[in-house]
């Protein structure tokens, strides 16, 4: 079988991250373009990568060299440019958030039932080794029913002051719409049908972003079970940086991003005032230091293209997960309780 044509539109620093990571599959993919507004740009990705290489500033140039597209733009290019590709017959990988607009997301997902092509949206978090891990302990039980999933995510994210994505409109929201959503997903993804929610965001210590620099979102699922996130790009220090940890009525698994390390919590004692030394039993079950899911993620996409098989990240549930977003800063505004009932994973009907 001949090699998918790729090429990537958009060359800022998540393109050099998707450019770095095709090892895995060169025997399938052929990067045979890049495109940015700024050229050099554009140049430096592709010198990243094995073959001859075109290099555009207009997409509308490399169409015709390629079978599908990575799209790592600007959050308000998502819905144009994913509309052109797909009319002009090509699959689409996006970066998330899949667009800015409940009517964009719609219109990007009929667009690609018209055209019969793939659509896919890059969360690639759900193809990290040690979530999918995790997933898979919390659905089969093995440490007792989860009743709170916590995930934290602490960086410096600082932006000129003329940037993209410091402005609320081309960013599409702040930091939990722009970063958070990929959390937002995976808590609809491990727990099931939220029922209420609350965000509270602030850019006090991100006084570059037009919205929120950091995010607290607390969601009430079905059967009482709490999910937790919040997420920072002001963080000067840090101790949990990339951090997710599964309570459960037999333990606690605790998902270390940074280091790739999944370890489980298990048999603590009943808490003692008294009794500063007790131990836990603590059991790494899986170290991958250096995962690369955004490989997975690419793999995915093509096994999709090849097959027709549905994308794990297909844009219908990346709608629904941002509807979720969307609901809870409407809450945030009225300063209220978003009311989540009837959302989740699963709930629309496209």
């Amino acid at each position: 079988m001949s090699k998918t044509r790729v090429g990537i539109i958009g060359c800022g620093g998540m393109a050099r991250s998707h450019a770095s990571r095709f090892n895995m599959i060169l025997d399938q993919v052929e990067i045979t373009a890049t495109v940015d507004v700024v050229r050099e740009r554009a140049q430096a990705v592709a010198d990243l990568l094995p073959g001859e290489v075109a290099v555009a500033e207009d997409y509308h140039e490399i169409l015709d060299k390629v079978d599908a597209v990575l799209l790592v733009l600007p959050h308000h290019l998502h819905h144009p440019v994913t509309l052109e590709c797909l009319a002009a017959g090509k699959h689409v990988l996006v970066e998330k958030p899949m667009a800015n607009s409940e009517q964009e997301c719609l219109e990007m997902i009929e667009a690609a039932k018209r055209a019969d092509r793939v659509l896919m949206v890059a969360y690639c978090m759900r193809f990290h080794p040690l979530v999918v891990k995790m997933k898979e302990l919390i659905d089969a039980k093995t440490y007792g029913d989860v009743f709170q999933l916590s995930i934290w995510t602490e960086q410096l994210t600082r932006y000129p002051e003329d940037h993209w994505a410091s402005s609320a409109k081309t960013l599409g929201g702040g930091q939990l719409f722009s970063h958070g959503c990929h959390y937002i997903d995976l808590l609809l993804w491990m727990l099931g049908k939220p029922v209420w929610g609350t965000h509270f965001g602030t850019n006090t210590g991100t006084p570059w972003m037009e919205r929120e620099g950091t995010s607290n979102v607390t969601i009430e699922f079905e059967g009482g079970v709490m999910g937790y996130h919040m997420g920072t790009w002001g963080a000067r220090g840090s101790r949990l940086k990339y951090s997710f940890h599964a309570h459960c009525t037999e333990g606690m698994i605790e998902a270390d991003i940074s280091h790739g390390r999944l370890i489980a919590h298990s048999k603590s004692v009943i808490h003692d005032p008294a009794n500063h030394d007790a131990a836990q039993a603590e059991e790494v079950l899986l170290e991958i230091p250096h995962a690369k899911p955004t490989e997975v993620e690419m793999a995915h996409f093509i096994e999709c293209i090849r097959t027709g098989k549905k994308p794990l990240t297909d844009p219908v549930s990346s709608l629904e997960g941002l509807k979720v977003i969307w609901k809870l800063y409407e809450a945030e505004e009225k300063k209220t309780l978003a009311d989540l009932r009837g959302m989740g994973l699963g709930t629309l009907k496209l």
